[in-house]
């Protein structure tokens, strides 16, 4: 995926669906410097961490 999708997909009022490694995945935060989100995973959401964007997925 590229910055600007991840961050039409953030602010997005529809669910979008996305994944990383596999795993449903909400995007948090996207940093257009570094193409970094941060993400959390739908069934794990204390568990927070920041992933490059190329690595998400849409469905």
């Amino acid at each position: 995926m590229n910055v600007g999708r991840a961050k039409e997909i953030l602010e997005s009022a529809d669910m979008i669906n996305v994944t990383y490694e596999g795993t449903p995945v909400i995007i948090q935060h996207v940093d257009e410097a570094s193409k970094m989100a941060r993400i959390y995973s739908k069934t794990e959401p204390e568990h927070e961490q920041d992933v490059p964007v190329l690595n998400l997925i849409e469905e």
